[in-house]
């Protein structure tokens, strides 16, 4: 009998051990990757200017790292998945989106979550897929996160994730940079992560500068506080540029339903949900910036869908996606792209525009 309390005592003591170790290693090996670190521009073979009164589209996907075909439902928004499916399935995935990308003839794209060294994503450098296929453009990648070893679920642990913002043009890009955007400062960071957005600097004809911003704001936090800060800061670097006389286009995955409620367009979801909430009124308010949500009312189409499983009726969707331009741009049009979550979580969504 005391062998075996002996034995249990010291199995306890050892996953006591472990765990501890475990805790340890997450708070050392947390960090923050920077602000205003500057990003490497890979020139393409396209290399025009920027310029005045013609009308140009932009495209905005959150390509959910490959993983998020429409069967697929990620456990930290209540479906069973750490992984995507298979080397092979997201292999395949990764060639479907790179390829309906390129099949948009877009002169600008803004691309989010896309892991290159992930333990989510089989190690796979995703950015590898797109430049395949966009690579004539030049482009920019701003690395979101470097998240330490996550050891849930403990059946497939999601693992270490690597993943960030890349953004193609088929205009110059003089410079770029990583702006960090505020995170929550207690336990919920080791699940929401690092947050940043990049801004791209494209000259003009005119001989002033386009400034393209890519962001990607928080999800998994408390109140949904911590994404408005986050909006905040954004909107008062566009609002600088636009006092120097440049021209901004902010796009990106809000985490915010920018329809205000988007069930009046989709109707209600059969489960309530709280994760995505409208931007609060009055954030726009002294900026010379409005806010791009792509709709068309006659036939709506949500940008997001709610994955804790696979794609199916009356699941949660809403528009979460779009565009930011301060008022030296005039908005032709924007629409969500109906791919029926077959690719992503996320439809892609474009806007046409005109520099003024």
């Amino acid at each position: 009998m005391k062998k075996v309390l002996k034995t249990l005592l010291c199995i306890i003591l050892v996953i006591v051990l472990i765990a501890v170790g475990y805790v340890a290693y997450v708070f050392i090996d947390y960090h923050r990757i920077g602000d205003n670190v500057p990003l490497s521009v890979t020139a393409g073979a396209l290399s025009e200017k920027a310029g005045t009164g013609k009308t140009y589209r932009i495209v905005s996907w959150n390509i959910g790292f490959g993983a998020y075909e429409d069967d697929y439902g990620f456990f930290m928004d209540g479906g069973t998945q750490s992984w995507a499916w298979s080397k092979e399935r997201l292999d395949t995935n990764l060639k479907n989106i790179s390829d309906l990308l390129a099949k948009q003839k877009a002169d600008l794209y803004l691309i989010q979550e896309v892991d290159f060294d992930a333990t989510r994503s089989y190690h796979f450098d995703e950015r590898e897929y797109l430049v395949k296929d966009l690579g004539d453009q030049n482009y920019t990648f701003a690395q979101n996160y470097d998240s330490p070893f996550l050891m849930y679920p403990l059946t497939q642990p999601h693992g270490k994730s690597r993943a960030g913002l890349m953004t193609f043009s088929r205009f110059v890009i003089d410079s770029a940079v990583r702006r960090e955007l505020p995170i929550e400062t207690g336990f919920t960071k080791f699940l929401d992560l690092d947050r940043c957005y990049s801004a791209n600097r494209i000259p003009m004809d005119n001989g002033k500068e386009l400034v393209l911003y890519n962001f990607h704001l928080s999800a998994y936090t408390s109140d949904g506080k911590i994404a408005n800060e986050q909006l905040k800061l954004l909107l008062a670097d566009i609002q600088e540029e636009y006092k120097k006389g440049n021209y901004c286009i902010a796009g990106g995955d809000f985490n915010k339903d920018i329809l205000g409620d988007s069930s009046k367009y989709f109707g209600k979801s059969d489960i309530e949900y709280t994760w995505a909430q409208p931007i609060p009124e009055g954030t726009f308010d002294g900026y010379n910036v409005k806010l791009e949500s792509p709709l068309n009312e006659a036939s709506p189409v949500p940008s997001c869908r709610n994955a804790d499983g696979p794609y199916k009726p009356g699941q949660y969707v809403l528009t979460i996606d779009g565009f930011m331009v301060t008022d030296n741009i005039e908005v032709v049009g924007s629409d969500v792209i109906d791919t029926q979550f077959k690719y992503s979580d996320h439809n892609p969504v474009y806007m046409k525009f005109i520099l003024k």
